[in-house]
Formats: C-alpha cells, sequence, structure tokens
C-alpha cells in the first residue's frame, strides 16, 4: 500500500512540475536573489540553535528527575534521624 502511495505522490509531483515550468520560465517577475552562503547560513544557525534546544531541554529534565529522586532519599534519611 505505501508503495502505491509513494508511486501516486510521484506522478501528483511530477505533474505539478512540468504544468508550472512553463509558467514560470514565461514569468517576467524579478526574485530577490538569496546567496548560496546565505542559505548555508542560516541552515547551519538552524542546527545549532536546534542542539541547544535539545540539549538545554535533556539537562533540564535530568534535573528535576535527580531532584525528585533526591527528595525521597532525604524524606527516608529526615524520618531515620528522627528516630534516634
Amino acid at each position: 500500500m505505501a508503495m502505491a502511495n509513494n508511486k501516486f505522490l510521484t506522478v501528483v509531483l511530477f505533474g505539478l512540475f512540468f504544468s508550472l515550468a512553463p509558467a514560470l520560465a514565461d514569468s517576467t517577475v524579478s526574485c530577490y536573489r538569496i546567496e548560496p552562503g546565505t542559505i548555508a547560513g542560516i541552515i547551519c544557525a538552524d542546527v545549532v540553535l536546534t542542539l541547544i534546544i535539545v540539549i538545554v531541554t535533556y539537562r533540564c529534565a535530568s534535573f528535576r528527575r535527580q531532584k525528585i529522586d533526591n527528595a525521597h532519599k532525604v524524606y527516608m534519611n529526615v524520618r531515620a534521624n528522627c528516630k534516634s
């Protein structure tokens, strides 16, 4: 079933591309050109920002989990100290 969906999607995309290609070639609209270095910089910055977000989220979650584990240990120690 997935193979049929992939073939259908490929046919649709090629159909759209070939139907729009002549219209785009005849267009007189001027477009702003973005340099490849600018695009590469944006992509690199996006990857770095994504990694920073993932690392900060992981560290916060680890710290919170560690705090919960340590809270149980502190409670048990306080209870043991109160008995003596």
